[in-house]
């Protein structure tokens, strides 16, 4: 069936809803035949000969209501809305009660191009008559309280001021989907190209970031990219995993990739310099709905993403996935009502604090298109708060559809076609108020490498809260070029363990919960030692009461890193040494520091590793580390640590 017939047996299916049963406002005969042949022009999509017809129309009968309200659908739909707007208008001011639906389609109008006291208007004027769809009653209701919110944000608006990223990031086609690495130095994004005569394809780019204000020029990354559509990208907060949306065409996902319906999830991590072949994330992620969108949270433990019944049709949702304790995807799990509606969630971002979830929707109270929100988590209740506006003029009458903040928190990028660009859509900047910022954090950055040869290693890291306990990053280093990146957030401890088989362990603490505000990151190269006689580990997480030798709870952690560290080198014996500060009497110190290497002793005992392989032994106030002369230096003699007296 061609499509012509086609749509001409939708026509016939129509015609009842265009007779003349239909009761329209005119008695012109020659006005009614113009009309049904421009409703049948443009049941068919001719819509140009509908409105010249409709003309006619409205000349042979200047009250024709019918006639000028299909010419306004017709300018809608052609992309005029103000020429829409006064042929409403005009169809509707020869009788307002004679038609219900049409105030509505009028005030939705208005809604969409800004015009609120206008469209709040139409709104109530359509509430005002009986008999109205449910469905449409509640929208206009919803859309009331879009209008009044709208009305008010524009009376108090919150700072914005754009600055286009330039032209090494931008061009003449559309640049959009940003994200970036938490040291806030590479970018990705997506980039719509030509396909040489065969229609548009996505592509990722890549670039360096020069300073605050300067990216060098963006480069494609050749091992990602296909004939096929790939966007939508989520970095891991190290640069080192990318997960990104790749849609089916005609059942293919691009180089022999396999899908399982719509569009997938797609992952591919970076090895020194090379992205690695791109995988399907699979189920329970990917099914035969629709998935896209993904955001990944800094601690690489949870992934956020959109999933909707197929591709552009029904409503759309965000979803979380966690990883269980043996590194596979959890079923994910739809987000609170506080996040999701029954309308369309899209574009969630998760801040590397994963305190703080950026999203949008048209589904909360706004500027009555889709509108950026942010909702903050909270501890107490384990869930998502309420959904907060970002703001006019961040959120508008049109629809904005994502967002970008950095991990500074201070700056966010988004995609806008605005007339000042390059082209289309480009990438803009600009500073986020302060009531909308995320949580602060830092992070720590360097390489491990081997004290002995200075030999670039991969090692295993965590961080975990010295508080709870909880491991809050798992990681390994680049095992090219041994780099790493963990995120820290302000306003708590942390413990740092780095292991590799065949080498002593290496231990550290970053204790931001008290008068730590600086967002400045800690630059830390870490050696790791070859398991040798006479090599040491500083325990920096052993805590004693003040001038006494009973373990602190919290001590646990470490000490379990060790108990594991022996079991897993069944043949080491050590030694363990403790040293103190030059506060006190030479006596006293020393007295001191044997109790508290006794403690730690006899807690390796009483959690089953043999004595034989345990010494234990205080120095006192003998063997500092650090000048004694500033609190500084003190806190770091003060210290317990083993070392290695048989392998």
């Amino acid at each position: 069936m061609n499509l012509r017939l086609f749509l001409f047996v939708v026509f016939l299916m129509l015609l009842p809803y265009i007779s003349e049963a239909q009761n329209l406002h005119t008695q012109s005969k020659r006005a009614k035949k113009y009309y049904k042949e421009a409703s049948i022009e443009y049941t068919l999509g001719n819509k140009i000969e509908a409105e010249l017809i409709l003309i006619k129309a409205m000349k042979t009968d200047r009250n024709f209501i019918e006639a000028y309200l299909l010419t306004a659908l017709i300018k809608e739909e052609l992309g005029y809305p103000l020429r829409a707007i006064d042929f409403y208008k005009q169809g509707l001011s020869i009788n307002p009660n004679a038609v219900a639906d049409e105030h509505y389609y009028l005030a939705k109008l208005y809604l969409k191009e800004g015009f609120y006291t206008e469209a709040l208007q139409s709104f109530k004027k359509y509430l005002s008559f009986s008999n109205i769809s449910k469905n449409l009653k509640e929208d206009t209701e919803f859309q009331i309280q879009n209008c009044l919110f709208a009305l008010e944000a524009i009376k108090h608006p919150v700072a914005f001021k754009l600055r286009n990223l330039g032209s090494n990031i931008n061009t003449k086609k559309s640049e959009y989907f940003p994200s970036i690495t938490i040291d806030n130095k590479f970018l990705l994004f997506t980039r719509r190209l030509d396909r040489q005569g065969k229609g548009e394809q996505e592509d990722f780019m890549g670039a360096i970031n020069l300073n605050d204000s300067l990216w060098r020029k963006s480069f494609p990354i050749y091992e990602l990219n296909t004939p096929f559509n790939e966007g939508a990208a989520s970095l891991s907060a190290d640069g080192k995993t990318l997960v990104f949306t790749v849609c089916e065409n005609f059942g293919e996902y691009g180089n022999g990739r396999k899908g399982y319906g719509s569009c997938d999830l797609f992952f591919s991590r970076k090895k020194g310099n090379i992205w690695s072949k791109p995988q399907n994330l699979g189920p329970p992620i990917n099914t035969s709905h629709w998935e896209s969108q993904p955001s990944l949270s800094s601690d690489g433990k949870s992934i956020y993403f959109v999933r909707a019944p197929k591709r552009s049709q029904g409503q759309s949702d965000i979803f979380r996935a966690d990883i269980d304790e043996n590194g596979y995807w959890k079923k994910p799990v739809k987000l609170n009502s506080n996040i999701n509606t029954d309308k369309n969630e899209e574009s969630v971002f998760i801040h590397p604090d994963n305190q703080t979830l950026y999203f949008s929707s048209n589904g909360h109270i706004g500027m009555g298109g889709t509108d950026i929100y942010m909702s903050k988590w909270d501890n107490e209740k384990q869930d998502w708060g309420k959904a907060i506006n970002l703001g006019y003029p961040i959120n508008t009458n049109k629809d904005e559809s994502s967002i970008l903040v950095a991990p500074n928190g201070e700056l966010a990028y988004f995609a806008s076609d605005r007339k000042e660009g390059f082209g289309e859509l480009d990438l803009y900047s600009f500073k986020l108020p302060k009531n909308i910022q995320p949580e602060k954090i830092t992070y720590l950055k360097g390489v491990v490498y081997n004290a002995k040869t200075q030999e670039l290693l991969s090692a295993q890291f965590e961080l975990i809260d010295i508080e709870t306990g909880k491991q809050i990053i798992y990681s390994i280093s680049d095992a090219f070029d041994g780099s790493f990146l963990l995120t820290l957030n302000l306003g708590k401890d942390y413990l740092l363990n780095v292991s590799r088989k065949g080498y002593l362990f290496y231990s550290d603490q970053f204790l931001m919960q008290k008068a730590y505000e600086s967002q400045d990151p800690f630059l830390k190269d870490i050696p790791l030692h070859p398991i040798a006689i006479g090599e040491k580990v500083v325990l920096k997480n052993i805590f004693f009461e003040t001038d006494k030798s009973e373990l602190k709870k919290k001590s646990e952690i470490e000490l379990e890193k060790l108990i594991s560290f022996l079991n897993n080198n069944p043949t080491i014996h050590i030694e363990i040494q403790g040293h103190t500060d030059n506060v006190g009497t030479a006596s006293y110190n020393l007295k001191l520091s044997i109790a508290r290497a006794k403690a730690v002793y006899d807690f390796l005992i009483e959690h089953k590793i043999e004595s034989k392989r345990l010494t234990y032994r205080g120095y006192g106030l003998a063997k500092p580390i650090a000048d004694n002369q500033s609190e500084e230096g003190r806190a770091e003699n003060r210290r317990t640590e083993f070392v290695v007296t048989k392998i």
